[in-house]
C-alpha cells in the first residue's frame, strides 16, 4: 500500500469511529509506529485530523456532534462492557441516581437491577421506554428544550428542577475529555445542563469510551476534578489512565 493510498484509509476510519490508534494501525497495515506517526503529521499538516495522545480525531469532531443513531452503533462491545462495570457504582440499597443522555447510559438504563427501588432522574427522551417498564424505579424526567441530535433537554426548565434536587450518583456522558481542557461538549445549553448535574450529585461517575479521552469540543461543563470515578474501555493508553489517576481521578477499564 503506498503512502497516499494508507493516509487516506486512516482518515476514512478516523471519521468512521471517532478516532485512531498508532498501535492498531500499525499492525493492521504492516508498518511501523513510526511511519503511522509520521502519516498522521501529514494528515494534521492537511487540517482533516488532530493529533492526541496516542493516536488523532478527525478535526469535523470539534464542531459536529452525529446523531443519536450513528453513534449508538460504533463501539458497541466497549459501551456494553462500560455500563456493566457502572453496576456496581449504584447505591446499595434505596438511593437517587442521574442518567445522563447518551449512548452508554442508555445501556446502563437497560441494565439496572430490579431487586431494588431507585428514583432514577434523567433528561433523555430514548430513556424513558426502557425506564417505564421497570416497577421497581421512580422515574424524573427533566423538562425544557429538546435538542433532537441528542434527545436530551436543556435550558431553563431543565435547569430549575435540578437546582431543586441531590442524588446519590450521577451517571455522566462527555463528548471530549482531557486534563488540560476538562470535560467538553458541542452545545453552550447541554454544557450548562451538566454542569447542573455535577452540582447536584454526591459522586459522579463519568462513562466515556476511550474516543472521547484527548478530544475537546466547543464548550467546557467541569473539570477532572469534579469526576469522582472514570470507567472507560481496555483499549484506553495505560500511560493516559495512570495520568488521570494521577490528577486525582479513580480510572476504571472495562
Amino acid at each position: 500500500m503506498y503512502a497516499e493510498e494508507r493516509q487516506l484509509a486512516t482518515l476514512a476510519r478516523a471519521r468512521e469511529q471517532g478516532r485512531v490508534e498508532v498501535g492498531t494501525l500499525a499492525a493492521d497495515f504492516g508498518v511501523t509506529p513510526e511511519t503511522v506517526r509520521r502519516d498522521l503529521t501529514v494528515l494534521e499538516r492537511r487540517g482533516v485530523l488532530r493529533r492526541v495522545h496516542g493516536g488523532a480525531i478527525p478535526i469535523e469532531r470539534l464542531g459536529f456532534e452525529p446523531e443519536v443513531a450513528t453513534r449508538d452503533r460504533l463501539l458497541t462491545d466497549e459501551k456494553a462492557r462500560i455500563a456493566r462495570a457502572a453496576l456496581a457504582e449504584l447505591p446499595d440499597d434505596e438511593g437517587a441516581i442521574f442518567l445522563d443522555a447518551g449512548t452508554t447510559t442508555k445501556r446502563l438504563a437497560e441494565l439496572l437491577p430490579t431487586d431494588r427501588a431507585l428514583t432514577v432522574v434523567t433528561n433523555a427522551v430514548n430513556l424513558l421506554d426502557t425506564l417505564s417498564l421497570r416497577p421497581n424505579l421512580t422515574v424524573l424526567f427533566l423538562g425544557g428544550r429538546l435538542r433532537p441530535r441528542t434527545l436530551a433537554t436543556v435550558d431553563a426548565w431543565a435547569l430549575e428542577a435540578l437546582r431543586e434536587v441531590y442524588v446519590d450518583v450521577a451517571f455522566l456522558a462527555t463528548n471530549g475529555f482531557s486534563l488540560e481542557r476538562g470535560l467538553t461538549t458541542s452545545d453552550v445549553n447541554e454544557a450548562a445542563v451538566k454542569r447542573a448535574v455535577i452540582a447536584s450529585a454526591r459522586r459522579t461517575v463519568l462513562l466515556a469510551d476511550r474516543t472521547k479521552v484527548g478530544n475537546d469540543h466547543f464548550q467546557r461543563f467541569g473539570e477532572p476534578a469534579d469526576i469522582d470515578t472514570f470507567i472507560t474501555d481496555t483499549a484506553l493508553d495505560t500511560d493516559l489512565a495512570r495520568e488521570i489517576e494521577d490528577a486525582g481521578v479513580r480510572v476504571l477499564l472495562a
